[in-house]
C-alpha cells in the first residue's frame, strides 16, 4: 500500500476506522466500505481486512495498554493502529509511520481529537514494549485466534480434529478463482487468452481457473461479454452436483431459491438448463441477478419473493431440480469477508438453522416424485450442515440422500475425487447435501 499526496495514510486511516466502528455497531462491512468516498474505498477496505483479520490480538493488545476502553471513535482507531502493527511480517507499514499517522488521523477528526494525546501515548508505549506487550497476549485465545471465544468452541465441538487448520485458514486470503462460461469458450481457450495477457492461472475443474494473483475484473479477457465471471470453486460445485446424471436438462424446470447474486443461477443456464426460476426476498438483490444474467447473454425468471410462501408466487407446477442455497452463518466464507466473525452471534445460528428448516419443508412439496433437491449452504457449523439434513430425512421418509460432499472445508488441495464428508481444499467452506424424492 501507498499514500500518496493525493490520500495521505492519515485520511485513510479515519475512513477505515469509521468502518470498524460500524461494523462494531452491526454494519455489514460491505455496506460500511461503500459508504467510503470511491477515491478512498480500495485502500480502505484493504486495511480493514487486515484489521478484521487481526482484530482480536488488536484488542487484546489494547487492554494491555489500557483497561477501560477509550470512546468508540478512538477505541476503533487505536485499536486499527495495533491490529497493523502488532506483526511486522505482512504489516502493510512500518510501525513508526503507521503510529505518527494514526496520532496525525486521532488530531484531525473531531471524533477523536479530544483522545489524540491519549492515542499518542497508547502507541508510543506500545513502539518501547511491542514485544513484551505481545508476547503478554499469546495465551489469550481471542488473540491467537483472531475469532470469537463461542466461535473457537464451536469449532473444536463441530471439528474436534480440524478447528486450528480451519481457523488459521480463514485468516489466510481467498484466492481469485473463475468460472468459464462454457456456452461461450472452454478453460483451455481462456487459459491462452489469460496469458496473452500475462496473467498466470491454472485449471482446476472443467469449468474452473484459479488466478496466481487477483487482478480486477476489469483485466479479466471477455469479462464483459460474458465469457467468465468470478466464483470460488467450492461455490461452482452446485450446479453440476444438481445435474450431472440428469437426462435431457434441456427439458428441466429448475427453482433457484435464495438466488441472488445470480452465480449459480448463471451456472445452471450454462450448463444447458432449459427453464430456471430465481427467487430472492430482496427486490434490490434481484437486480444483481438480473445484470449478472445480461452480462452473460442469459435469461431467466428473476421473482423478488419469500422461497418459504410459495403461495405468493407459485404457479402450482412442480420442479424437477430445486437448489436451496439457503440463508446462513456464512462461517465457511470469512477469508472472503473477515468481517463476518465479528458480527455474528452465537444465537445466529438456531435462529438461521430454523430459517433453513422451514425453507427446506416448504420447498420439499414443490418437487417432482424422482426428483432432486440440493441442499446448501456457505457454513462450516454442523447445525447448518449434516445436522440439519438429517434431521430432514427423520421427518421426511419420502427423501433419499444421494452421495453428496457434506462439508467442505478450507485448507490444503483436494487429493482424492472420492465423496467424503469434511473434504479440504483451496475453497471456501461449504456444506453440499444432494436429496432425491422417492417414487410414488
Amino acid at each position: 500500500m501507498q499514500q500518496t499526496e493525493k490520500t495521505p495514510l492519515w485520511r485513510q486511516l479515519i475512513a477505515t476506522a469509521q468502518v470498524l466502528q460500524s461494523v462494531r455497531a452491526g454494519a455489514s462491512g460491505g455496506v460500511a466500505v461503500e459508504a467510503v468516498p470511491a477515491d478512498l474505498r480500495p485502500a480502505v477496505q484493504a486495511l480493514a481486512f487486515h484489521a478484521w483479520r487481526n482484530a482480536g490480538r488488536a484488542e487484546a493488545l489494547r487492554k494491555q495498554l489500557a483497561k477501560k476502553a477509550p470512546p468508540p471513535a478512538a477505541d476503533a482507531l487505536l485499536c486499527l493502529a495495533l491490529a497493523l502493527a502488532w506483526q511486522e511480517e505482512g504489516a502493510p507499514y512500518d510501525a513508526f509511520t503507521l503510529v505518527n499517522q494514526c496520532v496525525e488521523a486521532a488530531k484531525r477528526n473531531p471524533d477523536t481529537r479530544a483522545q489524540a494525546n491519549f492515542v499518542n501515548a497508547c502507541l508510543r508505549r506500545f513502539l518501547r514494549e511491542r514485544d513484551v506487550l505481545v508476547a503478554a497476549t499469546n495465551d489469550d485465545p481471542l488473540a491467537r485466534w483472531n475469532h470469537p471465544l463461542w466461535w473457537v468452541q464451536r469449532l473444536k465441538k463441530d471439528h474436534p480434529t480440524g478447528w486450528q487448520a480451519l481457523l488459521q485458514a480463514a485468516n489466510r486470503q481467498a484466492p481469485m478463482a473463475l468460472r468459464v462460461n462454457r456456452l461461450q469458450t472452454t478453460v483451455p481457450d481462456y487459459l491462452a487468452a489469460l496469458a496473452a495477457q500475462g496473467i498466470e492461472a491454472h485449471a482446476i475443474s472443467d469449468c474452473g481457473i484459479e488466478l496466481e494473483r487477483a487482478v480486477p475484473v476489469q483485466q479479466l479477457p471477455g469479462f464483459s461479454s460474458g465469457q467468465v465471471s468470478v466464483q470460488d470453486a467450492a461455490a461452482q460445485m452446485a450446479a453440476p452436483l444438481l445435474l450431472d446424471g440428469l437426462p435431457d436438462v434441456k427439458r428441466m424446470r429448475v427453482l433457484d431459491a435464495c438466488a441472488a447474486p445470480g452465480g449459480k443461477t448463471g451456472h445452471l443456464l450454462e450448463r444447458g438448463v432449459g427453464e430456471v426460476i430465481a427467487l430472492d426476498v430482496d427486490a434490490k438483490r434481484c437486480e444483481r441477478i438480473n445484470q449478472n444474467l445480461a452480462r452473460l447473454g442469459l435469461r431467466a425468471t428473476v421473482l423478488a419473493a419469500d422461497a418459504g410462501q410459495p403461495q405468493s408466487w407459485w404457479d402450482g407446477h412442480t420442479f424437477d431440480a430445486i437448489l436451496l442455497d439457503a440463508p446462513c452463518t456464512a462461517s465457511g466464507i470469512v477469508r472472503r469477508h473477515p468481517d463476518v466473525r465479528w458480527l455474528r452471534r452465537e444465537t445466529d445460528i438456531a435462529q438461521l438453522a430454523a430459517e433453513q428448516k422451514r425453507l427446506l419443508n416448504t420447498l420439499w412439496p414443490l418437487l417432482v416424485p424422482g426428483g432432486r433437491l440440493l441442499y446448501c449452504t456457505c457454513s462450516i457449523f454442523r447445525a447448518e450442515g449434516d445436522v440439519q439434513v438429517q434431521t430432514f430425512l427423520a421427518h421426511n421418509t419420502d427423501a433419499v440422500l444421494l452421495p453428496s460432499l457434506g462439508h467442505l472445508i478450507p485448507g490444503e488441495p483436494l487429493k482424492t475425487a472420492t465423496v467424503t464428508d469434511n473434504q479440504a481444499g483451496d475453497h471456501d467452506g461449504f456444506f453440499y447435501a444432494l436429496l432425491q424424492k422417492r417414487l410414488a
